[in-house]
């Protein structure tokens, strides 16, 4: 089957986000089509590297890639700084691509560091989560964390190409496949439900990893991601919908010091307490709560939120990049597909939702 190719606009140019089976294989020659060379640097991880670098090192031009710890603790300025090292060890110039092999963290810290060496020089992404594909690699949201918040230091820096092989999934642990999913399911709230019920009716064959169940919840929710980046950028308005559930996501992450929770599976527990605050709002039908809440049961049991309190995760909220001038931008659901952005949540009401979803009080 031919790839699926998808247009994204951003202020610095226009890029592709390629979706297929084999794609990887035909890196070197998107790379060329899309004008990036002839040098490039591929960066990875120490995880990632041993199970996929054969295909890749048609790639990169450097005899071995640069390999950097994974995981979210490891998303950080100092990672980002051994990048840079390696960088002008190389002697990269801004003719200079590199090309970031890995999930989320490896985009999000290698696309900063190409954003802030020499002031921006070309980043690739080459997707190898089924989050990453879906939602991160998308869009140029850069960035690392600090101890107190997720990715409160970072840069919004377009990709000039984004390639998505759903081969790649073949290797990634059920937990962290699952993870993914529930970035899908976000997608399927705030846009497009035909994806709660491609979710709810192949989950056996999605869970399999069957290509003909996989590639379209891939595409379709990278078409929702491009949309929605291509018209806000920056988001300064509609790409606030991308956010539903990561408000409490975040904060969940942040309080366990990045180690409890992968991202997807705290964006599970974001989107179940942004669903229950929305119900008791008034705004949420209860049957969306009911919907996604049995989808995210069929997905096996989420890591406990025991020992997390209301204080620490709100706490946590409030040094999060949502807030705009003092207030809190809540993502809640109007309906399958439709959602409002709230601003005068109440502290209240966000503690009942956290001891909704198990927090303690």
């Amino acid at each position: 089957m031919e790839p699926t190719r998808i247009g994204v606009t951003a202020a610095a140019g226009a890029y592709s986000v390629i979706i297929g089976a084999g794609v990887i294989d035909a890196l070197p020659t998107e790379l060329e089509a899309a004008g990036l060379g002839p040098r490039r640097i591929v960066v990875s991880s120490k995880r990632v590297w041993p199970l996929h670098g054969k295909r890749f090192r048609r790639a990169g031009t450097e005899r071995s890639p640069v390999l950097v710890d994974d995981g979210e603790r490891y998303k950080i300025i100092g990672t980002v700084g051994k990048v840079h090292d390696a960088l002008v060890k190389a002697k990269a110039d801004r003719s200079t691509v590199v090309i970031a092999v890995g999930g989320g963290v490896i985009g999000d810290l290698v696309g900063f560091a190409a954003a802030t060496y020499l002031r921006g020089i070309r980043v690739v992404h080459v997707p190898t989560t089924l989050l990453a594909q879906v939602d991160s690699a998308i869009g140029g949201k850069t960035g690392v964390n600090h101890r107190l918040g997720k990715n409160l230091i970072g840069a919004f820096h377009a990709p000039s190409l984004v390639v998505a092989d759903p081969i790649v999934l073949d290797t990634l642990p059920p937990r962290e496949y699952r993870a993914g999913l529930y970035e899908v399911i976000k997608y399927g709230v705030i846009s497009d439900p035909s994806l709660l019920d491609h979710l709810r009716t192949n989950l056996a064959a999605i869970l399999a990893r069957a290509a003909d169940a996989v590639a379209p919840m891939v595409a379709t929710s990278c078409r929702i991601k491009a949309a929605v980046v291509s018209a806000d950028e920056r988001e300064s308005g509609l790409r606030r919908i991308l956010n539903f559930g990561h408000t409490v996501g975040h904060a969940l992450e942040a309080a366990t010091g990045y180690r409890r929770f992968r991202h997807g599976e705290a964006i599970g527990y974001g989107m179940l307490a942004a669903l229950r605050l929305g119900v008791a709002r008034g705004v949420t039908p209860p049957a969306l709560l009911d919907e996604v809440q049995a989808i995210i049961t069929r997905l096996g049991a989420l890591p406990p939120v025991s020992g997390i309190s209301t204080k620490t995760a709100i706490a946590a909220m409030g040094r999060d990049k949502k807030v705009v001038a003092g207030t809190l931008h809540f993502v809640a659901a109007t309906g399958r597909g439709r959602t409002t952005t709230l601003t005068d949540v109440t502290a209240a009401e966000i503690r009942a939702a956290l001891k909704g979803i198990g927090l303690k009080a």
